[in-house]
């Protein structure tokens, strides 16, 4: 049941009072005055409204009957409830006939202010949970079945196929900022890190980079969209959460300059990125290595860069690098003396191709 406390009575109290010219007071569950106009009658007991719990009804006091209780004033108390329940009483102090049409008007107000506290503490306590549910998702110690019914315990009512997006904030200020923006379209959305926000929303294609535009012109301090791809199931929100933090790493190490990064536009870079240390990957950038150690001057660097990107077609890499396809030749010759691969060789190039990307500058 709720109970009424000190700064929601003198709310209360203070809200009334800015409308009508007389004292009210609001008593707890026990009788006490806990919000008045009156400083000097706070925690003090109201026999008056100990009359009202005990018969659950209104009580008037005029002047003969103030006179017979202690702490009470001539005027009318009225019982508070919320969801039927009992919970305090309201008293407006004046002479019964004066005071009486206004006190319905008042106790109404005063329910009225009472719901939406309530309705705001839970809202509270829904978002807290929500919070906490979101933060569970890359939480491996959590598992899919207990992950499941926290979602159901919780209410969330979640309609597959969905997709989970990371925001990356410009500064830690806009985190609440955006998180209270986007709560208010009832996106399910919660803290994911410093400066990150995890939503999980019904599955979009292609209008990412529109929304950016959008929370942008919002002044919401968004750096960059990591976006999922579509997910059926608990199993895949939790890879895709852990993938997505691959990613960020990735995009803020090796794509800085861009803003929507789609996991499966960037799926194995991100894999590989993230282990890059372990020693197989090592393992298999090893022929990488051995190029670099001999190119102190970066050429061979250069080579490779530009070979990959025009995918082994020689005029258009020699274009890029401004040198003669014979150039060119000698330059790829080297390469595969050092790395022992046939850059000719499609998966052989690929190690290249990923490989340039994982290596420290």
């Amino acid at each position: 049941m709720l109970e009424l406390d000190s700064a929601l009575a003198q709310h209360i109290v203070d809200r009334a009072m800015a409308i009508l010219p007389h004292n009210i007071n609001v008593m707890d569950a026990q009788g006490m005055i806990i919000g008045s106009g009156d400083p000097a009658r706070l925690h003090t007991r109201h026999e008056g409204a100990q009359l009202v719990l005990a018969n659950r009804r209104v009580v008037e006091i005029d002047e003969q009957a103030a006179a017979c209780l202690r702490g009470v004033r001539p005027g009318v108390n009225l019982p508070l409830l919320h969801a039927d329940q009992l919970i305090g009483v309201l008293g407006i102090t004046g002479a019964p006939d004066t005071v009486r049409p206004y006190a319905e008007l008042v106790r109404m107000a005063a329910e009225m202010l009472v719901e939406q506290r309530q309705l705001q503490a839970e809202r509270h306590w829904q978002r807290h949970q929500l919070e906490t549910w979101l933060r569970q998702i890359a939480d491996s110690s959590i598992n899919l079945t207990q992950l499941q019914a926290e979602a159901e315990r919780i209410g969330l009512q979640l309609a597959w196929p969905r997709q989970l997006v990371l925001l990356e904030l410009a500064e830690e200020g806009d985190q609440a900022r955006a998180l209270s923006a986007l709560a208010d379209k009832a996106e399910q959305c919660g803290p994911f890190g410093v400066r990150q926000l995890l939503l999980c929303r019904p599955y979009q294609s292609g209008r990412d980079a529109a929304w950016l535009a959008q929370l942008d012109s919002r002044g919401l301090g968004v750096q960059r969209l990591l976006c999922s791809d579509e997910l059926h199931g608990f199993a895949d929100l939790r890879e895709a959460a852990l993938a997505l933090r691959d990613l960020h790493a990735y995009a803020r190490s090796r794509q800085p300059e861009l803003r929507v990064l789609r996991l499966p536009d960037h799926r194995l870079q991100a894999f590989l990125h993230g282990r890059r240390q372990d020693w197989s990957v090592q393992r298999w950038l090893a022929p990488l290595h051995r190029v670099l150690a001999q190119d102190s001057q970066g050429q061979l660097r250069q080579t490779l860069l530009a070979w990959c990107r025009h995918d082994g077609h020689p005029q258009a890499c020699a274009d890029e690098l401004g040198i003669h396809r014979n150039t060119l030749r000698y330059r790829l010759e080297r390469i595969g003396e050092l790395s022992g691969l046939d850059l000719t060789r499609r998966d052989q190039r690929l190690l290249f191709t990923l490989g340039l990307e994982l290596l420290d500058d």
